[in-house]
């Protein structure tokens, strides 16, 4: 909630890297924090299987969309981290860069899951997952590879 609030209203007033750094900083408390995590799962990383499962979605829908991956993939690799964790302890990849009430209540809504609405409806992405080219944040990458991923992610 903080990162669209201060991305809707505030932008203007952050460098990009500022703005980069807290929709990464959010999303890894999302991701990441102890609240987030199963009562008898202490990893804060997903299976090797969901993370390469997230990895391919990205990727082709990426390619799909004409949209492409962050320019500091430390965002993209946190963000992909935190589907595959929500696809190992929810069974869907909800948005982690969001706070939830009741992470399987909105899981089973499937409005947050990847790909959200607003990105399907209108190519908007929270996360800064999916960006669309006239985005200033957008990279030229369409792929990441798993160990691009890891070495981001296995920091946290």
């Amino acid at each position: 909630m903080t990162t669209f609030v201060l991305l809707k209203y505030s932008r203007h007033t952050l460098s990009n890297l500022e703005v980069v750094l807290i929709i990464r900083l959010n999303c890894s408390y999302a991701t990441l924090s102890p609240q987030s995590q199963m009562q008898d799962n202490t990893t804060t990383q997903g299976t090797e299987k969901n993370l390469e499962l997230m990895r391919n979605f990205a990727q082709s829908y990426a390619k799909r969309t004409g949209t492409y991956f962050c320019s500091d993939l430390g965002v993209t690799a946190v963000v992909l981290e935190g589907l595959a964790k929500h696809k190992d302890d929810l069974g869907a990849p909800l948005c982690p860069c969001r706070h939830y009430e009741d992470k399987e209540a909105e899981a089973k809504a499937t409005y947050w899951n990847c790909p959200c609405v607003p990105m399907q409806e209108r190519h908007e992405c929270h996360c800064m997952l999916f960006l669309t080219e006239d985005n200033p944040f957008a990279g030229d990458k369409q792929d990441i590879s798993f160990e691009e991923i890891r070495s981001e992610t296995n920091q946290y």
